[in-house]
């Protein structure tokens, strides 16, 4: 069974941000791939999704089509594979039904509000998380009954800003759309390109948005190619596809 890490701030759910381990996969997507837009055996990623639910209680778990949006949806009940909505982020009060995002590099953010008993789970890419994925996921709450003020939310692993190395021309597109992210650049050496600091980034953006309690797993998808699947690493070893962990929640 999967052994994912929790964040002791999410009470009252069940949750997890899934690392790579528990699964049936192999090769390259070893093996808790739970990425149907991978080129792995569909059969092998279906069964890791299972275990995943199970893991969770849930008696069902539902992920979108992922496209590096800021759209948020609304559901209330299990759905069918062909169905998953194209979105980034997906919120439900319904007990049972598990929420998750994907992800291989960008940020998993769950959220949870204990006492309306509605919860939540972002992707936040660089897109994203500068487009709004994070504020409409939680006005997506907020119209299920949800209060800011009460909602807790946490990073799960990502690139970490050693690893998440950009170009002068993003930074400065970054900053024309958000000045206040100058902080999460970390400067170049002489000559080389900036890094940016994604999971710092999304914690501010969800300071700004007013929740209650934010927190942070810290964990690098690059670095720690053990535990975890990374796009730019597999990018960078010229592998032929990647995984994609899950993060994800349940009201129980």
């Amino acid at each position: 069974m999967p052994q994912p890490i929790t964040a002791e701030c999410l009470t009252g759910v069940s949750h997890g941000f899934f690392t790579r381990h528990g699964g049936v996969s192999q090769g390259l997507y070893a093996s808790l791939n739970c990425g149907l837009g991978s080129n792995d055996d569909a059969a092998a990623v279906r069964e890791n999704r299972a275990r995943v639910a199970a893991r969770l209680g849930a008696r069902a778990l539902i992920t979108a089509h992922q496209i590096h949006s800021a759209s948020a949806v609304v559901v209330q009940d299990a759905l069918a594979e062909a169905d998953r909505p194209r979105a980034d982020a997906i919120v439900t009060a319904t007990p049972g039904i598990a929420v998750g995002v994907l992800a291989a590099d960008c940020a998993p953010v769950l959220f949870a509000d204990a006492r309306a008993k509605v919860i939540g789970a972002a992707h936040a890419g660089w897109r994203g998380a500068i487009g709004g994925v994070l504020e409409a996921t939680v006005s997506a709450m907020e119209g299920l009954g949800a209060l800011r003020t009460h909602t807790r939310a946490v990073v799960g692993p990502c690139i970490g800003p050693s690893a998440y190395e950009v170009g002068f021309d993003f930074k400065q597109q970054f900053l024309e759309q958000d000045p206040a992210s100058l902080g999460f650049f970390v400067e170049p050496e002489l000559g080389g390109r900036p890094h940016f600091d994604l999971a710092g980034y999304v914690v501010n953006r969800l300071s700004r948005a007013g929740l209650s309690q934010i927190g942070t797993i810290g964990a690098c998808t690059f670095a720690g190619r053990r535990d975890f699947f990374s796009f730019r690493r597999s990018q960078a070893c010229r592998e032929a596809d990647y995984g994609r962990q899950i993060s994800a929640i349940v009201l129980t």
